[in-house]
């Protein structure tokens, strides 16, 4: 076994609630078990799925993340860093690799050092990403991953995506692309650009125009913000089209309408996270696949990071940089 008898930074939280109940706090750097490693985190993020850990909410999330309580003081579900130690029975992993990973309840991962079984939801970090790079590769892009490999595209098909800026909408855009899927981005003005240079090939700018009366009818339309319900946008859908959201879609649906052979809305939480990791990886390393990062705090300034994200106004990742 490892010994670590030293203290880092960590972003603790006693209770559940806005950024305010957040502190920055000397604790006990972990120690590895036999099967674990143990990694220095250089590059995290605040995201969607932190900001929910956060606040309990919606109620549901309680009974995975602690009811009363958070059951884990140590906030983050993402990582980008390098492998310090491991246990003696550690096989997949050695000191000095760089790895990313992921856990949608909770990973501890807001602090200098983790560690985690190898087991675990770990991969290789591409040798063209840096840290910054690899840590805004996750959270967003496995959701949008999943979604994906739901919806099994082809080359030929159309697909809108709504909110084609954020970290899930970014990610989706790319892997649409990368399967020939010709796409339509909804976003501001502003980020035309950005999203073409991600694979977008027309952009609706939501200020101007109301997407919901595009002309155009697509085989998917991916919801990225998650407040345009199945009912507003099924008129955008051809015969057979498929609809998702990243915003809890109406399970009723969900269930209800792959029976009746036509438009039909679909919802896949992530799984085979570790695949994900490496296939996300394989396309950085091609150049097929760029995190969009909006801002960096350092870990002192985290509920700053928090107070952003739940504005809903960012683009992209909103990076955690760690420091010595």
């Amino acid at each position: 076994m490892v010994k670590s008898d030293y203290s880092m930074k960590a972003a603790v939280r006693s209770r559940f609630g806005t950024p305010e109940v957040l502190s920055i706090k000397e604790v006990d750097t972990p120690t590895p078990g036999d099967s674990d490693v143990l990694i220095r985190v250089h590059a995290t993020t605040v995201n969607r799925t932190d900001c929910h850990n956060l606040s309990g909410m919606p109620v549901v999330m309680r009974f995975f993340v602690g009811f009363f309580k958070p059951r884990l003081p140590v906030t983050g579900t993402d990582f980008a860093g390098q492998i310090e130690a491991t246990g003696k029975n550690v096989k997949s992993f050695k000191a000095g690799d760089r790895v990313m990973g992921f856990e949608f309840l909770g990973l501890s991962s807001h602090a200098h050092y983790l560690t985690l079984p190898e087991t675990k939801d770990i991969a290789l970090i591409a040798d063209n990403q840096d840290y910054d790079q690899a840590a805004a590769s996750v959270e967003g892009a496995i959701y949008a991953l999943s979604l994906i490999n739901k919806m099994n595209p082809k080359a030929g098909q159309r697909a809108l995506v709504i909110g084609a800026t954020g970290a899930i909408g970014s990610s989706m855009v790319q892997f649409f692309k990368f399967y020939g899927t010709a796409i339509t981005a909804v976003c501001r003005g502003e980020n035309e650009e950005l999203v073409k240079s991600l694979g977008a090939d027309r952009v609706i700018d939501y200020t101007k125009d109301d997407f919901t009366k595009d002309s155009e009818k697509y085989d998917f339309v991916f919801d990225a913000v998650g407040n345009n319900s199945f009912g507003r946008c099924k008129s955008l859908l051809k015969k057979n089209g498929i609809y998702s959201t990243s915003g809890g879609p109406n399970l009723l649906l969900v269930l209800m309408t792959p029976l009746f052979g036509g438009k039909k809305v679909i919802f896949c939480p992530p799984k085979d996270i570790k695949s994900g990791l490496s296939f996300i990886n394989e396309l950085a390393a091609k150049g097929s696949f760029r995190a969009v990062i909006d801002r960096k705090y350092p870990i002192d300034r985290i509920a700053e990071a928090y107070t952003y994200v739940a504005s809903g106004q960012k683009t992209g990742n909103v990076i955690i940089t760690m420091g010595a």
